[in-house]
């Protein structure tokens, strides 16, 4: 039996995200000083049909290069008002639609790659949403992700662990999400994966949408 959403989970996740809308980009303004370099080298290797999931205010869209087709999701709908502004700006030809990764509004094999950034540390069943992609990604695409993760040392990771309600309340990220064995659980497999930041806290993963096993 498939696993259910929690709709309590996701619609606190839609309201925190929505809340935070008008203030995200200045909140992430010292992260994404690093940040903006990691996405530009995830994103600039997306070709053909992209769907980019947890798009947000739209960090993403200047460095996608030209010819991809992009279709961008988010939970939050005031998230998108953001990211609209961003690609009217850029003139970047993006479809934005509000969504949930747990919940694809896609058929099987409909995109040719998957991007996301900083997205599954605040996915209420990040398994599940890993799935959806799986699912509508092409066997022969790739899921590119960059997540921030729970550092995996004894102390650190236990004062991840205690503090992590506090921060998801605020900001609606988890910060002890352990992803690279989330994508295992989903039936995903690892082609290529960077230790990036401080304490290697940051991930630039590189998955294959392999449907065969």
């Amino acid at each position: 039996m498939d696993k259910q959403i929690d709709s309590n989970l996701t619609a606190q996740t839609k309201t925190r995200y929505n809340r935070i809308a008008p203030y995200y980009d200045v909140m992430e303004i010292i992260t994404e000083r690093t940040f903006s370099r990691w996405r530009r080298q995830l994103v600039a290797r997306a070709k053909g049909t992209v769907l980019e999931v947890g798009v947000g205010t739209g960090k993403n869209f200047p460095y996608y290069q030209k010819g991809a087709d992009v279709k961008g999701l988010d939970i939050a709908d005031k998230m998108l008002l953001h990211a609209r502004l961003r690609a009217a700006k850029l003139d970047f030809p993006v479809h934005l639609m509000e969504g949930d990764v747990q919940s694809l509004p896609f058929p099987e094999n409909s995109f040719d790659m998957a991007i996301a950034t900083f997205v599954f540390c605040s996915v209420p069943d990040p398994v599940l949403g890993l799935k959806e992609l799986r699912r509508v990604v092409k066997s022969s695409g790739e899921i590119l992700l960059l997540e921030h993760v729970r550092i995996d040392r004894p102390v650190t990771g236990f004062i991840m662990d205690i503090i992590n309600p506090v921060i998801l309340h605020f900001i609606g990220a988890n910060i002890n999400r352990r992803t690279v064995e989330n994508i295992g659980m989903a039936g995903l497999h690892i082609q290529k994966i960077e230790h990036l930041g401080f304490m290697k806290m940051v991930k630039m993963i590189t998955v294959k949408a392999d449907k065969a096993s």
